[in-house]
Order: C-alpha cells, then structure tokens, then sequence
C-alpha cells in the first residue's frame, strides 16, 4: 500500500504498511483498485459524451457514492469493498455497451479491465496505486485533483439524497478521473485543480439549498451537552436525511436521540429542533469516539466518516451500526432506501431499549447556528461594529479536527486572539475551542459557528457579501485571515473552493499536505499566499496585522 490522502500519512510522506487511520493494507488496495475501475467509467463517460453520448445519472451517481467510500474513515470492511469493485465492473460493462459506437477505439487499460475473480484484487491492486505515477509532480497534480473529486463527491451524494442533482458536477467527476490517465501538461492539469475549486463551490451551494430548503436556515441555538435519564441513540457522521428518519422513528419510543461531531449543526436546523426528544450533542470531535462510544451506553448510528477502529478493549462492536457508504467489519448495516421509502432503523432502536441511559461527562451548552441566513440578519450589528472599531478582525477557523498534540495550536490561537477578533468555524475543528468562554463583542458571539465542512460555504458567502456591503473590490481586502486545519479530502476541496474565490494567504496545518510536492507547493505560494502555520503568538500577531 501506499496512501498520502490525509493529514495523518506517516512522517507527512505516505503510509506503507498500515494507515495510520487504522485501515489495513488489503483495504488500502482494494480502495486503489476501486478508483483505477473509476477512472475506466469516467474514461468512457468523457469520451463517450464528447461525441454526443448521453451518459444515465445513474452512472455519475454511482462513481459519486464510490469516490465517497474512500474517504478516510468511511469503509474498513473488505467483504464490502470487494462488492463495490465487482459492481463498478457491471457499470463499466454496461456503459461501454451503452456507448461503444461513440467511444475511442484505443481506451486505457482501466477502461478494459475486468475480472471475475476477487482473488485477484489484490494483486491487481497492487499495480495501480499512486506510485504508478513515477514522475512525482505529476502525481502531486493528479493526487491533488482526485482528492479535491472525492470531497466534491461526498458533498454532491449528499444533495442527491436530499434530492437535488447537478449533471455539470457528474461530468467534472468523469472529466477529472478520465483526465488523470492522459499525458497532460502542467498547465492543463493546474487548470483542471483550479476547475475543481470551481466545482466544488457549485456543489456546495447544491447542497446548502438541499438543506435549507428541507430543513430550513440554521438559526442561533443553545445545544446542551448534558444527557438525560432515557436510553438513547448516538448519531455521528454528516448525513442530515438518515438524522431526519431517525428522529421520525425513535418518536414516543421512549428514546432519547443525541448528536455526536459533525452532526451537532443538526440542532441548529428548525426541522430538528421540534423534536423534544433530540436532547442535544455528546461528547467532542471524531478522534475521541472510542472513549465517547463506550460511556454512551447505547447505540452508535454510523452515517459517514469518520470511524476511528475500535480498540480491543471497546465493548460497543454489538452496537455500532452503519448505513450509505460507511462500513465497518462485523457490524450491522442498515440498507439504504428501496423506492423511496425510508431506511429501516428499527434495529437500532431496538438495541437502544435494552440499553442504559449515556454516561454524563459534561454539563452545560454550546451556541452556534451561525450560517449565512443568520449572520446576514445580524448584517447591520455586524458591519457597525467594523464601522467602530469593536471588531478589529475576522478569522476563519474552519476544518478538521485531529489526534496531534499540535493541533492544540487552534486552540491556543483561539485564546490568543484579542477581545476585538471574531472567529468564523465550520467543521469539527470547532471543537478546540467552541467550549471555551470567549465571551461576545457587542452581543455577537466571539465563535460563530456555521455548521459542518460543507458549510464553508456558508463562510464564504458571509465574506463575499462583507465586501459587496464594504464596497470593496477584492475579498482580500477585507479585514479577514484565514487559519484553516485540515484533514481529509473535504477540506481539500473546501482549500481548491477558497482558492477559486480569490482567498490569498491561507494558513494551512498542522502540516502541509504530503500529497503536495516541493514543486506544486511552490506554485501555491506564489500564486496564492498559501503558508503552514508557525506558533501561536507569532501567527496571532501576524492575522492581526493583516499578514
């Protein structure tokens, strides 16, 4: 195995032997096997298209879903990895039979292999990984793109479910893959990274309306962080439809329902918040799950990323349950919708009625719903005290949360800043400091928190309209910084979505990505400002002079 898609690869190279996310090397392969048979739907796909094909949704639905599943953290479970291979082999059959009149004669070989024997995965596999690129610049493009695809692809599954589907992103997916197995220029695959930050805006707006237009504006919200004395049910991961027909089957059962990570923004939904048995968030960000798990008590619903193994000590294998592309080995799955009718989540709610109720570690509430709809009725407060001084400087916080004693630097940053700065968080990296008593500038929460990764978007549009009200021409000068962590491959198309907009001189950590080589990194700097971070203090100082 080799894999370098998050912030944890080892030494910021690659991991060789075991990821350090806890996935094995067959799982590892079997995902590299399963893009290499992506890219040969997509090779098909763009070249069938470019001739007048009409390519099925379906077909960019499903290399959506795929892409997701190899996410880090999603899937762990070979048996299902394998089906996924197997099943994007039927799809490139039938494609190809859909459009063989309209597509190249002489297709790359992921376009035409195929093989009905899983025992040769592995060995398959093993040849078609990122190392098959040798050139390392080359790789850093390609890598970088097909990252930036899989983010796209989480959050446009996402949209679909909730209904709305865009066949400009299904075709940037097939012309991104495809584009990884040509002989390309340098310049044609920089302009195919920046096109994804493109894309990635596109989807995120998709999803933002999916969202709001199901479940209305995220409005301010007082989460409690307490538990009650009822079983309950723990749900974790991003998809807010499986949270919806949860909360729908688990009423007047007697269960209590609780959001764990990037779930919490559910509670800022009006949607959810009229549910009197949704008690609130428990416990922290991703990393601290099997500690979490275990005093929960009751069941775990596992929605998406991000699964951390479970240690031989854990206890709660018999009720940890996942649903759409998450995976774990020995675990109940819970099908996905037939015909539109909803997931079936009676057996979690079964295991939460022989449970005990959670294990209280904390007490009090957390305030957020701080989207786009809500920041931009405080528009008028928010502007005025720019106009006076009170607000000296916004700084986005947003991203991922991680295992590194060195992300404490967010948190640390978060204490440092003055009384006058006010951070902008979205994503789990809230969870360093959203629990800290940073008081308010003038009645505005000095954390305003939008949501999950995908609501960066909301942040953006916030940005965007503070330079439209400033009368400003460029978003970089706004008195706006920008201190990201990251770790998977939704922040890295939430960084190529930035860098689309016109952000200059992003901060990025706490490490720079291993997937980015000397050479690309070099035209990031250049072109955009981007820079690691430093120490507490002297990057404090420098966001607040505006470098």
């Amino acid at each position: 195995m080799f894999c370098f898609q998050c912030q944890e690869a080892a030494k910021n190279q690659g991991c060789t032997i075991k990821g350090m996310c806890g996935k094995e090397n067959n799982t590892a392969l079997l995902q590299d096997l399963l893009i290499y048979n992506l890219k040969g739907i997509s090779v098909i796909a763009d070249n069938a298209k470019a001739k007048g094909a009409v390519i099925p949704r379906e077909v960019g639905s499903f290399v959506t879903k795929a892409l997701f599943t190899t996410i880090t953290n999603v899937n762990f479970n070979n048996e299902d990895l394998t089906r996924w291979i197997s099943q994007a082999q039927t799809v490139k059959k039938e494609l190809f039979e859909r459009v063989k009149d309209k597509a190249d004669a002489n297709l790359p070989e992921c376009a035409t292999w195929y093989s009905n024997d899983p025992g040769s995965y592995t060995a398959k596999a093993e040849t078609v990984g990122v190392l098959s690129t040798e050139n390392e610049d080359v790789r850093s493009l390609r890598e970088l793109l097909i990252l930036g695809l899989k983010g796209i692809a989480a959050y446009a599954d996402h949209a679909a479910v909730l209904g709305i589907e865009k066949d400009e992103i299904y075709d940037f997916l097939f012309q991104g893959l495809a584009s990884t197995t040509q002989d390309l220029s340098v310049d044609e695959m920089t302009g195919l990274v920046l096109k994804a930050g493109e894309v990635a805006v596109t989807t995120m707006a998709a999803l933002d309306e999916a969202n709001t237009s199901t479940y209305g504006h995220p409005e301010l919200s007082e989460v409690n962080i307490g538990v009650g004395t009822n079983p309950g049910i723990l749900i974790s991961g991003h998809d807010l439809k499986d949270m919806e027909e949860l909360m729908e089957q688990t009423k007047g059962t007697g269960i209590d329902v609780y959001t764990h990570g990037e779930m919490l923004p559910a509670n800022y939904y009006p949607a959810f918040k009229k549910h009197g048995h949704l008690k609130g968030n428990y416990g922290s960000s991703w990393w601290h799950q099997n500690k979490e798990f275990e005093s929960f008590n009751g069941p775990i619903l596992m929605t998406t990323n991000c699964i951390v193994p479970m240690k031989s000590s854990n206890t709660y294998q018999d009720r940890f349950f996942t649903t759409g592309v998450a995976s774990y080995p020995d675990t109940v799955h819970i099908p996905d919708r037939v015909n539109g009718s909803a997931k079936d989540f009676s057996a979690v709610i079964e295991r939460a009625k022989a449970c005990k109720a959670p294990e209280e570690i904390e007490t009090g509430k957390i305030v957020g719903g701080f989207a786009r709809n809500q920041v931009l009725a405080l528009a008028d407060k928010v502007v005025d005290a720019v106009k006076t001084g009170a607000i000296k400087r916004f700084v986005v916080m947003a991203g991922c949360d991680g295992r590194q004693k060195s992300r404490g630097y967010f948190t640390q940053v978060a204490e440092k800043l003055p009384q006058d700065a006010v951070i902008l968080t979205a994503g789990c990296a809230k969870y360093r400091y959203n629990k800290l008593d940073l008081g308010d500038i003038g009645g505005i929460p000095r954390v305003l928190d939008a949501g999950q990764c995908n609501d960066c978007y909301s942040l953006a549009v916030i940005a965007l309209k503070l330079k439209e009200v400033f009368g400003l021409e460029d978003i970089n000068d706004l008195p706006l910084s920008f201190d990201i962590g990251w770790y998977e491959q939704k922040a890295v198309a939430v960084l190529l979505a930035l860098l689309h907009l016109g952000v200059k001189g992003i901060r990025l950590g706490p490490t720079v990505p291993a997937f980015i080589s000397p050479a690309v990194l070099n035209v990031l700097v250049e072109n955009f400002d981007i820079k690691p971070i430093t120490e507490p203090d002297a990057d404090v100082a420098a966001i607040m002079a505006g470098k």
